[in-house]
């Protein structure tokens, strides 16, 4: 999509130095760049790199307002994320176009928006409510009395089961599962044998959430599993029933939760955490690759990193390893 450099400035909240009517097409990285090309550079070495390339222009930090070259500039506080910016304003999709496709199947009752697209095979079940600009990819099935808000995009098979509730921009990629029953059974103390516990509960998700390929959310038990506004969920995540995440949760992948847990807004968590039931993980914390949280723990320290099962402060977690490997060399 050709866009001028002065709107893509005004998207990304830059100011331009050099030709405002310059057209460009897409984003690259320095190397790969071409004619219509806009790349970004944090630092005085990438941007003489980035100057030379065969970009159309450059999006820098504040260092170079001052630079003299014959290429055009965006000049702003923060170029990586300006840079994240253009990539949204410009990218297209000429293959998505408005409608639904003659195989996909939609419940008579469902209410789509404007500007909605169903693709190939897609199954939208009765009282089902879609916003408007949503994409529905080939394969999908959204389950009775679901809802989405406007501008959702769900990649090729993803489930919805009944009543799940997304807000608006959600992007939920291939393969993943929403509103799943939760694990939870009662074991018959006489014959030892278990029986499936009730799980009628929702699955809310806000605003501005991306969860990622073949990750899988649960219902609620009797309540509501809720993921909150702008939380970015990794590939091949789980997240049992009751569960309460927090807004700007960042959750990498094969990370796995248990039920009832609490996790705080602006937390991080690494890839194959594990968490149990009912632990809460308190606003801030960053909990590092592979650590574990014992159930009904709690973590708390806005900005401190924990590491290690059962969870401790780095420092503290580093200090013992150091202990244990001075003991084995006495062995």
């Amino acid at each position: 999509m050709e866009r001028s450099l002065r709107e893509v400035a005004e998207f990304v909240r830059a100011q331009v130095v050099g030709d405002a009517a310059a057209p460009v097409t897409g984003i690259s990285s320095i190397a790969s760049a071409g004619p219509g090309d806009v790349v970004f550079a944090e630092d005085a070495q990438n941007f003489a790199l980035a100057v030379a390339s065969r970009a159309s222009a450059v999006i820098a930090g504040e260092f170079a307002s001052g630079a003299a070259n014959q290429k055009p500039l965006l000049i702003c506080a923060q170029p990586r994320l300006a840079f994240a910016r253009a990539a949204q304003f410009l990218r297209s999709n000429p293959e998505r176009k408005p409608g639904i496709h003659p195989s996909a199947i939609v419940h008579p009752t469902a209410k789509l928006g404007d500007h909605v697209i169903i693709s190939e095979r897609v199954v939208i079940a009765h009282d089902v409510e879609i916003g408007e600009s949503c994409w529905i990819g080939a394969g999908c099935v959204v389950g009775a009395n679901s809802f989405m808000g406007s501008h959702c995009e769900l990649y090729p098979n993803v489930t919805l089961y009944p009543g799940v509730r997304l807000g608006s921009r959600v992007i939920v990629h291939s393969g993943a599962v929403l509103g799943s029953d939760g694990f939870g059974y009662v074991r018959d103390q006489a014959t030892g044998r278990y029986e499936k516990a009730p799980q009628i509960g929702r699955l809310e998700i806000g605003d501005d959430v991306e969860i990622g390929a073949n990750t899988a959310i649960d219902r609620g038990a009797l309540d509501v599993t809720r993921i909150g506004r702008g939380a970015k969920i990794d590939n091949l995540v789980h997240i049992g029933h009751n569960c309460q995440i927090g807004e700007d949760v960042v959750i990498a992948a094969q990370t796995g939760l248990s039920g009832s847990i609490t996790i705080e807004k602006n937390v991080v968590l690494g890839g194959q955490v594990g968490i149990g039931e009912h632990a809460r993980i308190e606003e801030g914390v960053m909990l590092g690759g592979q650590g574990g949280v014992l159930p009904h723990k709690i973590l708390r320290g806005k900005g401190i990193a924990f590491w290690g099962t059962p969870a401790k402060p780095v420092r503290e977690y580093l200090k013992e390893l150091a202990v244990l490997a001075r003991l084995a060399k006495k062995e």
